[in-house]
This record gives C-alpha cells, structure tokens and sequence, in this order.
C-alpha cells in the first residue's frame, strides 16, 4: 500500500476548512492516501481524516529560515520529517513558501551535487503539455552554474511527469540572439550550448511564455517570479474583461451563449487551480507547493501531483541527473 501525502493542514490564505476539504476530495475522488498535519484543536471538522498532530503554526509572514528553526513543531516541519522517516511519500503545503522550502531543505536534504534547490512551476499551454518555468522563486541571484543544474533538473521533471522525450529547454533573456541579455544570461546561454544530452534551443522571450515554442524556459529566481505573477494579472484581466464585456446588453450576451462553448474548456485549462502547484526540485524528498490563495480544487490537484510524481520516481532520477557543472 502507498505511503500517505502528508499534507500542511495550517497553510494558505483559506486554512484549515478548504485544505481539508481538498483533502477529502482527493481521497474520495482520486483515492490518494492524505495524512493531515495540523494543531488539533484548530482543524475543528477533519471529515474523517487521520491527524497528525503539531502545537505550532508557521504564518505566511514569518520569517522562513528563522520560523523553521525556532518552530520544530509546526506543521511544515512535521510534514518534511514525515517524508524524510519515510512515513509518507510526499508534503504539500499552500502555505509561507519560503518555509515550506526551508522546512523540506533542512529535514529532507538536498541531493548530491546539487548547489540550489529551485521551483518548477507548470503554466498551461493550450493544446500541448504545459511548459515548466524554472526557477519561480526559489532564489533571486543565481551563478550561471545554478540555471544550469535547474535546466537539467526541469528536463528530467517534463519527461519524468509529462512523457516528453528530450524536452526543449530555452533559456529567458531580452532577445532571441545569443548576444543578447545579462551577463548571466549571456554566460549560462554559452554553458547550456555546450551541454551534451540537453536540448537547448536558445533564447525565448517574455512574449513566449504562451503560447511556449519550448517545454521549459529557465531563469533565476527573481526573473520567473516577476514573470509568473505579471501572466497572472494578465490572465485575470483578461478574462474579467470577457466576463464584463459580454454582459453589456442583450446582443452580448447572446453572443457570449455561443462563445462560452469554446471559451470555458480554454479556461478551465489556463485556471492555476487546475495545474496543482509547483514542484521543488533539489531536494531528497517529494515538496509540492501550491499558491497561497489555493481552494479545495488547487489543494486536491496539489496532491494528485504529488502522487504523480511518486509513481514517476522524480527524486530518483533527478538523482542520476546532477553532475558538477564546468564553467
């Protein structure tokens, strides 16, 4: 029988009643085995899932490094030691990513070889799998060497989950030309050329991110994040305004009748709550982290992709993948 996902029941900006509810979900609709980490008295209904039980909580402004030191019975720290004594599988928290991070770094470990761990954040491509952006968050300076190892560990993600064989890797600068971009751009766009098994495919802009024409595009940390939350916005606005637009009178809105048919399916699949979370890679253990506003569907998607990526055996093969990265 699989191990259960310890899932961080504190976490996120609709804790404890809609992680719970996901919970549920997931067990009931996708038969995972869910063990909830939490304060006992604060989960109130846990619709008949086992507790694993904490006395404190890491709020979403604390201070990371510091909240995980001092709090060693908070639900994020519970949740990576579960994974570490390999009493589950996996952890998903919605909750302070930068504990979350720190939480699954300091008890799970980073694999061999590897200088950073990084987020992989799947954004939706209509029509083809989604595109990983590499790294979203995890660190805001980086060394040429660094997205080079995210690189490597982002292919060995898409193909390891999504089955694509020799994923396209492009790397995220001002122009698609080789001369273009920062110095770290312009030294880690020579490493990754240089790089046999990796199919890099050069530069992609910010105007590529969707429709992508790769399967992972790779930047530091306080690029992708910059990048992930203006795609956001965008979409939101985007479809606020379609939402405004076809309720204007009667001629819209009969328009908007015939439309909707193809407009939702497009929706549903562009809608972060359906993608799961993100994916940190680096360390020895299964982190997913799922955004901090995450509903009862975000959190039950959190944790099938969680499961995926223990019947994908992720961790062991980015394992094989690290190897010292030449300058």
């Amino acid at each position: 029988m699989p191990l259960p996902i310890a899932l961080d029941a504190m976490g996120g900006d609709f804790a404890p009643k809609e992680i719970i509810a996901g919970a549920r979900a997931a067990v009931d609709e996708l038969g995972l085995s869910v063990i909830l980490v939490g304060v006992p008295e604060l989960l109130d209904d846990t619709l008949g899932l086992e507790v694993f039980p904490c006395s404190e909580v890491i709020a979403m402004d604390d201070d990371p490094a510091a909240s995980v030191r001092k709090k060693k019975d908070s639900s994020l720290v519970r949740a990576a030691e579960l994974v570490r004594d390999g009493k589950a599988c996996a952890m998903v928290s919605a909750g302070n990513t930068g504990a979350t991070m720190a939480s699954a770094l300091l008890r799970m470990g980073r694999l061999p070889g590897v200088i950073r761990p990084c987020i992989a954040t799947p954004i939706p491509n209509p029509g083809h799998t989604p595109m990983v952006l590499v790294d979203a968050g995890a660190n805001s300076e980086c060394t040429p060497e660094m997205l080079v190892q995210f690189a490597l560990m982002a292919s060995t993600f898409v193909t390891a989950h999504y089955g694509v064989e020799s994923p396209r890797v492009g790397l995220l600068s001002i122009g698609e030309e080789s001369t273009k971009g920062t110095p770290l751009v312009k030294e880690t766009h020579q490493l990754l050329a240089a790089l046999e098994g990796l199919n890099f495919v050069g530069n992609v802009e910010g105007r590529d991110l969707v429709p992508a024409p790769v399967d992972v595009v790779v930047t530091d940390g306080f690029t992708g994040n910059v990048a992930l939350k203006t795609l956001e916005g965008a979409l939101k606005f985007i479809f606020a305004t379609v939402l405004s637009a076809v309720a204007t009178n009667d001629e819209t809105k009969a328009a908007g009748d015939v439309l909707f048919e193809y407009l939702l399916p497009l929706a549903a699949e562009l809608t972060p709550e359906n993608q799961g979370g993100a994916m940190l890679l680096g360390v020895d253990g299964i982190c997913v982290i799922s955004h901090g506003s995450s509903n009862a569907t975000a959190i039950k998607n959190a944790l099938r992709v969680a499961s995926e990526m223990d019947a994908a055996n992720v961790v062991e093969k980015l394992r094989l993948t690290i190897r010292p990265v030449q300058a």
